[in-house]
């Protein structure tokens, strides 16, 4: 009895954790830029032909393993594709004021909005940083990566190297 409340237990945890499919659109959420204006996520992922939208936080060593790593390779991405990434901080009040000096001392070229109460975090089902989502200018969602561990960023360049082969 106790295995089959755990086993199911533990599948509506996977259904949760994967709700967030390729096939979904980006939702409609106003974040903060640094300068304390908005933006709306949509509007965003409009620069650019593919968007890697990179949930992180200040206090998350593998999302600063996953910045660090990106940072070493993101200008010859941006050389090759019309792309960008989008650094989202969910970071809290009483830590997003570490962002931007995070941020500007490591001298990263990324685009960082915050999103304070994690309301798109948790718009696409984000449980746990970082969460790292390739979409396209018109919000689609087309590459879901939960987690990071050394190397992941080539699993984003060989995807953007197969879109970007089909789609010019």
């Amino acid at each position: 009895m106790h295995s089959k409340l755990t086993l199911s237990l533990l599948t509506v945890l996977l259904i949760s954790i994967f709700s967030v499919s390729a096939q979904d659109k980006l939702p409609s959420v106003m974040l903060e830029k640094d300068n304390g204006s908005k933006i709306n996520i949509l509007d965003a992922v409009k620069e650019k032909d593919l968007s890697i939208i990179d949930f992180w936080a200040t206090w998350c060593i593998p999302c600063r393993h996953e910045l660090e790593n990106i940072s070493d390779i993101y200008a010859d991405w941006q050389a090759e594709w019309n792309m960008q990434l989008i650094a989202v901080s969910i970071d809290d009040a009483k830590t997003k004021s570490q962002v931007m000096p995070y941020i500007n001392g490591r001298g990263y070229d990324y685009k960082v909005l915050l999103d304070p109460n994690s309301e798109f975090f948790l718009a696409v089902n984000g449980l746990t940083p970082p969460l790292t989502l390739i979409v396209d200018k018109s919000g689609q969602i087309l590459f879901i990566h939960h987690g990071y561990i050394e190397g992941d960023e080539y699993e984003l360049e060989d995807f953007m190297k197969s879109w970007f082969k089909k789609n010019g």
